[in-house]
């Protein structure tokens, strides 16, 4: 695989998405099962637009190409903060770039696009969220629902060279865009395309017929206000001046609802040492320099005062992005050059303490964004101090990749978070414990782990560079991942043959089963492990009757004339008893006992493992 990103034609593009969609029932390798169809009408509006969820990518690799963007929008990501860019768009890079083996460092995540290449992955995104949209219904609502958010830097002089400014204008307005006109003509000549409809219509299962005509006509009408918000991300040092002047320049002069990024040295070099101290981190080299040379909390607030009055000024949206990435020097050599950039779990503490500092200082009064280390364990509580929306990027580097943000999103979607988001003020209150239990709470820190290791004590194959481990601890080895994913589709028949092909005690073991799979599963660092077990069980409870109807007798393999006794009707004999026969053996199994089923039959209480479920696994074998 490259390690150069390259866009790829917008005819391509569409045909890639749709073709493997009917091949396979994903799109850019994600399932179908995880893609977002809202179930709550209830967005907010912000920025005078309308958005169905306060989640999405922040401004790094996850919004560079137009596949990151329309992966993200399938799992729920409706708040998009496009990639920053900048005036210098011919960058080498030196790779690797970026590690996130536990907290995340980058040593740079400049634009690797040129500023054109850049414009058209977000135009080619724009349109293909709309399409999505209209041939998917992901929701009811008429309104587009999600917001691309422009992210620049690095420099007033930069951000106002006419390459930029072209940049900037045509997201605002890209009626007057070739790209943008070239764009819809490609995907409106593909509509017409009879092959084309053929295959939005065997994609949707034949839904799509009586619609094509509204679909046709919602393309012609995609609106050419692309953008009307944007994001400062400033260089680490830049003076109060140019960050000011910027702000001004693009409320004023653009007419945009601006945020600008600030950084977690704003609380001071003495507090972040201590809080990273505290939580473990005291290995992270921090650099005094640096801290001295960016903008100080003593500017910062004056500063913001100013904007938020030319912001009201302008009947324009001003607020912070909490925060950027935390400096320090790179004495690890891990990745290239001096100096590298701390993100993550580990940033979670110093941003959200950042955060109730500022509020307090306004007294709730400032718009703040978030995207410093949120994930599973905390998003939830970030909206409900009125914080909104919130954006990741090192979370969703993490094992799972964007359907974390679709965990997320089921997870919000339930909680009222639209309340919270409309308040005229920040919850200080709340934010003030968020921020003091991000000190105590024992996920930010650096050694908590739910459980030792998820290592196997097995060496790995020769001709096998890895194996999953929820798997290898399975005592039978059962193909875990395997029937997970089939529970998950919904296809519960498959799944239950994965686990009797290993295991003829799926009722059983679906209650009692000791679960070593579950504790050396993946995610024990990152959130919560899968519960395996009851995913057996589900599978058993929804598939056990369709299985015996569709093999019955069938199971058992023809008489290889050889016959077998087995002693003793447990868990043990039953199953030996059961993969003889399945060879064609004719086997007879003895027991003292009146009942089949040994110490499960006997002496396991019937509250820990149902009658019925002993029942089920006997009667199969």
């Amino acid at each position: 695989m490259s390690d150069k990103m390259t866009p790829i034609p917008f005819s391509s593009f569409l045909d890639w998405m749709f073709q493997e969609y009917t091949r396979n029932q994903t799109i850019f390798g994600l399932s179908r099962h995880k893609f977002f169809y809202q179930k709550n009408p209830d967005g907010i509006r912000i920025f005078d637009e309308y958005l169905e969820t306060p989640l999405g990518p922040a401004a790094g690799p996850h919004t560079q190409l137009a596949q990151n963007i329309v992966v993200a929008y399938l799992v729920g990501g409706r708040f998009f903060e496009l990639k920053t860019v900048q005036k210098l768009d011919r960058l080498r890079i030196d790779k690797p770039c970026i590690e996130a083996e536990d907290e995340g460092y980058n040593v740079e995540w400049s634009q690797e696009l040129t500023l054109d290449q850049s414009y058209g992955e977000y135009v080619k995104a724009w349109f293909a969220l709309h399409l999505l949209k209209s041939v998917f219904g992901f929701s009811e609502s008429n309104e587009r629902g999600f917001i691309f958010n422009m992210s620049v830097g690095y420099d007033l002089k930069g951000i106002q060279t006419e390459r930029m400014d072209r940049f900037i204008n045509e997201l605002i307005d890209a009626s007057q865009s070739d790209v943008f006109d070239r764009y819809r003509s490609v995907l409106l000549d593909k509509l017409a395309q009879p092959a084309f409809k053929r295959l939005l219509d065997k994609a949707t299962n034949g839904q799509i017929n009586d619609r094509y005509p509204q679909i046709i006509a919602a393309t012609e009408q995609i609106s050419a206000r692309i953008s009307g918000s944007v994001t400062l991300s400033t260089m680490h040092g830049c003076p109060p001046d140019e960050i000011e002047a910027i702000s001004r320049y693009l409320l004023r002069d653009k007419g945009l609802h601006t945020y600008v990024k600030l950084n977690p040295t704003l609380l001071g070099f003495d507090r972040v040492r201590e809080i990273l101290d505290q939580l473990g981190y005291g290995y992270m080299a921090l650099d005094q320099a640096a801290f001295d040379h960016d903008l100080q909390y003593r500017d910062a607030v004056p500063m913001l005062r100013r904007l938020q009055q030319v912001a009201a000024e302008q009947n324009k949206t001003f607020g912070v992005k909490l925060s950027n990435t935390l400096g320090m020097k790179n004495v690890r050599k891990r990745l290239p050059g001096d100096e590298m950039y701390m993100s993550g779990r580990s940033l979670f503490p110093l941003t959200i303490s950042l955060a109730h500092k500022l509020a307090a200082e306004f007294d709730g009064q400032l718009n703040i964004s978030y995207s410093g280390g949120a994930s599973i364990h905390n998003t939830k509580s970030i909206l409900e101090t009125g914080i909104v929306p919130v954006t990741l990027v090192t979370d969703l580097l993490k094992p799972g990749g964007y359907a974390r943000l679709n965990q997320l999103v089921k997870q919000v979607e339930a909680s009222g978070w639209q309340e919270q988001a409309t308040r005229p003020r920040l919850d200080v209150e709340r934010l003030r414990a968020l921020s003091q239990s991000a000190l105590t709470d024992r996920r930010y820190h650096k050694e908590w782990r739910e459980i030792e290791s998820i290592k196997i004590p097995d060496a790995l194959p020769v001709v096998d560079c890895y194996v999953s481990p929820c798997r290898e601890a399975c005592p039978i080895h059962q193909d875990v991942a395997e029937y997970i994913r089939l529970v998950e589709e919904g296809r519960y028949l498959e799944a239950f043959e994965v686990i009797v092909a290993t295991n003829p005690l799926p009722h059983i073991t679906g209650y009692i089963c000791d679960h070593q799979c579950m504790y050396h599963c993946t995610r024990w660092d990152y959130e919560s492990p899968v519960y395996i077990r009851e995913m057996k069980k589900v599978a058993a409870e929804k598939a056990y009757d369709q299985f015996l109807q569709k093999y019955g007798p069938r199971l058992i393999a023809p008489s290889n004339g050889i016959k077998a006794a087995v002693i003793g009707a447990g868990p043990a004999g039953l199953s030996a008893a059961y993969f003889l026969a399945r060879k064609g053996f004719e086997v007879t199994v003895f027991d003292k006992r009146r009942k089949a089923g040994g110490v499960v039959q006997n002496v396991i209480p019937d509250f820990r493992l149902p009658q019925s479920a002993i029942d089920r696994d006997v009667e199969f074998v």
